[in-house]
């Protein structure tokens, strides 16, 4: 089953675009089919990736743990005891449009 991580980061000022040029060359991950850098607002952004199945995101995390810090000191604490990342990951439950396939 289709599965989907999110993680919500937020860039230190004047590192935005270095930030966006490192997501431009990411390595490809086994199982994740692909996934979107989005701009949710100042210097703050969040990931999309959608992968075959939830034990690829599993599998996958060492390596994303490590392509993390290569840009971990461009990133600012998110606040609420949340640290530098807000990453949620699971199955799809739900496909949209859901009236097709």
């Amino acid at each position: 089953m289709t599965a989907y991580n999110v993680v919500r980061f937020k860039v230190k000022p004047g590192q935005e675009q270095k930030f966006i040029e490192l997501h431009k060359s990411l390595p490809d991950l086994d199982g994740m089919k692909d996934g979107a850098l989005i701009k949710t607002g100042e210097r703050a952004y969040c990931f999309v990736g959608k992968w075959d199945d939830y034990e690829s995101i599993v599998e996958a995390r060492p390596q994303m743990v490590g392509i993390l810090d290569g840009f971990r000191a461009m990133l600012e604490d998110l606040g609420g005891g949340l640290g530098l990342t807000d990453p949620v990951s699971g199955p799809a439950i739900v496909k949209y449009p859901s009236h097709k396939h």
